[in-house]
């Protein structure tokens, strides 16, 4: 068997071996773990992901390469990935680069050939928690003394939100929509523009003016990492949009909806993230299977007295999936229906989306 070259200590003491692909460097972020079958290149490209170290519990990574159409990001910013195998030889007709090569060219560094399946125990036992991913011959107690140092980042979202607004259009189109970028996925733009949305991305930090300076329709508040109580441009826009415009809110958008009517948010255990989850409709019953990737949600019983009610919950922790206002047309889902990667049964939210739109428009 070939020397290892890359270890793994997490903060609390347990070192894992392995090899490193992509960006050969040392780095330190939270460790977490996602259950998907497929879409490693939409993970990795998800700006929700950034400075964390995704542990793939899928053990096959990187057979069908990266192909151009599938990125969430331009640049992306994830901290790093841990998994089993990964194949650097991909056999797909529309790749273009490996997964290595990508996680190089952005600086990337990647483990594989460690035991992924007692790393996602030790998350899902102990909660996620900081990691090291070193150099194999680096002493432990030199990296328990880095991991003691080092303050997880508070300015995610400043770092991945757009600096300047741009534009994604239709032709004949049929709504004008504003979406705030905290870390905006693409497939939001893409499934916004199918239901007839040209649409305005625009910086986390833009203001009341510049927002409404486009004359929107509606609202979008878009994905993003770390802490929503950190976002508080974002929760100060809603305070003044509330009532005036639809607002439709993704995961961090669900979030920050519900601080801004005056609920509460806390950090879980290990999180969610994965392609499966059952989500309960609680005015249908009916059941949809979700894409989901958040380390935060919102505490249900701080709903009371806010205005906003629960209307969607996770059957698999009875955490709050989604909330409305019905009577100011704002709804927030904490999972992606824009479905990148993932199951497709909540795309019905974008036509949501537009037919409030047209409620309030003819208002």
């Amino acid at each position: 068997m070939k020397p290892y070259t890359k270890k793994i200590v997490l903060e609390n003491g347990r070192e894992f071996y392995g090899y490193g692909f992509g960006a050969d460097r040392e780095a330190i972020n939270e460790i977490v773990f996602n259950t998907s079958m497929v879409g490693y290149q939409e993970i990795m490209s998800d700006p929700s992901y950034t400075d964390q170290m995704v542990v793939m519990t899928y053990p096959l990574i990187g057979n069908y390469g990266m192909a151009d159409e599938d990125y969430e990001t331009r640049t992306p910013s994830i901290g790093g990935m841990i998994v089993r195998e990964y194949n650097d030889s991909p056999s797909n007709f529309r790749y273009t680069k490996t997964l290595g090569e990508v996680f190089e060219e952005h600086d990337i560094p990647a483990v594989w050939g460690v035991d992924t399946r007692a790393l996602t125990r030790i998350i899902r036992d102990e909660g996620a928690q900081k990691v090291i991913v070193t150099d194999a011959a680096t002493p432990r107690e030199e990296c328990m003394r880095k991991l003691a140092a080092y303050r997880m980042p508070h300015d995610m979202v400043a770092r991945v939100s757009c600096k300047k607004r741009w534009m994604s259009r239709v032709p004949n189109h049929k709504w004008d929509v504003v979406a705030i970028d905290c870390g905006i996925k693409n497939n939001i733009i893409r499934q916004l523009n199918r239901v007839g949305c040209n649409v305005t991305v625009v910086p986390f930090d833009a203001s009341l003016e510049e927002i409404m300076a486009f004359r929107p329709d509606g609202i979008v508040l878009s994905n993003g990492p770390g802490n929503p109580e950190y976002v508080t441009p974002v929760i100060e826009r809603v305070r003044a949009l509330r009532g005036k415009l639809p607002i439709f809110g993704i995961c961090m958008g669900h979030q920050l909806i519900s601080l801004a009517y005056g609920a509460r948010t806390f950090k879980m255990k290990f999180g969610h993230r994965g392609g499966n989850h059952p989500v309960k409709c609680l005015a249908t019953g009916l059941i949809e299977i979700t894409s989901q990737n958040h380390s935060y949600a919102v505490d249900v019983e701080s709903l009371k007295g806010t205005g906003l009610r629960l209307t969607h919950v996770n059957l698999l922790d009875g955490t709050a999936e989604g909330v409305e206002c019905a009577a100011e047309g704002v709804f927030s889902m904490q999972y992606h229906p824009e479905s990148a990667s993932g199951p497709q049964d909540s795309r019905y939210l974008f036509t949501k989306f537009t037919k409030i739109m047209e409620e309030h428009k003819n208002a």
